[in-house]
């Protein structure tokens, strides 16, 4: 009987230190949404870190990084929409940071012959050869982050983040 004792008082301690009241208020419970995406945008902080450092180390962001990846499965090119429409995380200013890349040679861009209006934006060699370098160490930074789930696991989890975008679309 103490023993079970011990273990509500310390899971009482141990919700008040988590879970701090304020004088005269009642405990704020948190419900299931809430703490499913506190615990997403936690984890995503922690997955984003290592390959932020790997990025810099290339001089590049991880946003910059999401740009060369989407031109580089768009061979013929994407027009600055397209792109925008398939970045990881919304940018308003798509043209400065394409501007970036063109300044250091990882992208071209040039006028649509049929529609002059349209410009284009295409990886060069030298984006290519950026990305081809980044390649296996993102790789091994993705294995050793995630690797431990398996394979089952990790499909669940990819469909329950498709299940989430979904519903927010």
């Amino acid at each position: 009987m103490a023993f079970l004792l011990t273990i509500v008082v310390i899971t009482t301690i141990l919700i008040s230190v988590k879970n701090p009241v304020q004088s005269g208020t009642k405990p704020r419970v948190a419900y299931p949404e809430e703490t499913a995406s506190v615990d997403l945008f936690r984890t995503a902080d922690l997955l984003s870190r290592a390959p932020a450092q790997l990025l810099k180390s290339e001089d590049l962001s991880p946003t910059q990084y999401n740009m060369l990846r989407i031109l580089r499965g768009a061979p013929r090119g994407l027009p600055c929409g397209d792109i925008a429409a398939r970045m990881i995380t919304r940018d308003p200013d798509i043209t400065r940071l394409l501007d970036r890349l063109a300044k250091r040679g990882l992208i071209a861009r040039r006028r649509e012959s049929k529609d002059r209006r349209v410009v284009l934006t295409k990886i060069t060699p030298g984006g290519l050869e950026l990305l081809a370098r980044l390649d296996a160490p993102m790789q091994q930074m993705h294995r050793e982050q995630m690797g431990h789930l398996g394979r089952n696991r990790l499909k669940t989890l990819t469909e329950l983040l498709e299940s989430v975008r979904s519903g927010l679309a």
